[in-house]
């Protein structure tokens, strides 16, 4: 006969695995988010460095990350989005640390073939965020790959239209451009605010969701008190 565990023993015993097994998946938790961290990390500081190939201050990923999110918001979407678009699309160009400094800082227009190369960054940037379970890094690579996709389906690199571009790459699409516009550039001066506010409207329906531009004029005056902020060199928590 197999010697039986009295009851008080066997009770005190499953307690001990139960403890023991909300120690090990509490270290497992904290392991895989120390190791999102660090990862996080790496890669904003390569997306900083793409920016700094495409003779920026890297200051604009900061800026656009802001925006997004605040059209995030003004689009309805819950924090953890918000959040999570906050940090994902400031990688939204890693793929130019693949594309030669001599396309990225060309003053003058691209000839076809440069812009053949300028167009394969969307891919290289997805390739490089690719392969994770982790919703942030899902949302970065899906924003890298889509954030050119234009809804008419005039974009690369697939011509995706309308509601097959991701939300993500939707909202991104509109936070860059407004940013882009309204930034000095190597090839002309930043735009008057008006006529980037202008333009954007222009472009609604053809560039840009309509819903996704309209979040962005009601969110308009949170974004320019974060794009003030940001210039002034001030430091601005997560929105």
């Amino acid at each position: 006969m197999p010697t039986q565990i009295p009851p008080p023993m066997l009770s005190a015993q499953l307690e001990r695995f139960a403890v023991d097994l909300q120690l090990v998946v509490r270290e497992r938790n904290q392991a895989r988010a120390a190791v999102r961290k660090a990862r996080l990390g790496t890669l904003l500081r390569l997306a900083a460095a793409a920016e700094l190939k495409d003779d920026d201050t890297g200051v604009h990923i900061l800026r656009m990350g802001h925006y997004a999110a605040l059209i995030a918001a003004a689009y309805g979407m819950p924090p953890d989005y918000c959040e999570n678009i906050l940090y994902a699309s400031r990688m939204h160009d890693i793929g130019k640390i693949g594309i030669p400094d001599a396309i990225l800082k060309k003053p003058g227009p691209l000839t076809d073939e440069e812009w053949v190369v300028m167009k394969t960054h969307p891919e290289i940037g997805a390739a490089l965020l690719d392969d994770s379970d982790v919703p942030l890094f899902q949302m970065a690579s899906q924003i890298a790959l889509t954030h050119h996709e234009k809804f008419d389906g005039s974009g690369y690199p697939s011509g995706l239209r309308g509601s097959e571009i991701p939300l993500s790459g939707r909202i991104v699409a509109v936070a860059d451009y407004f940013d882009a516009l309204t930034m000095d550039r190597c090839y002309r001066p930043a735009l008057p605010m008006e006529k980037a506010f202008n333009m954007l409207r222009a472009n609604a329906c053809v560039h840009f969701d309509p819903s996704v531009v309209q979040a962005f004029f009601e969110a308009k005056h949170k974004i320019l008190d974060i794009r003030t902020r940001i210039n002034r060199g001030e430091e601005v928590s997560a929105t």
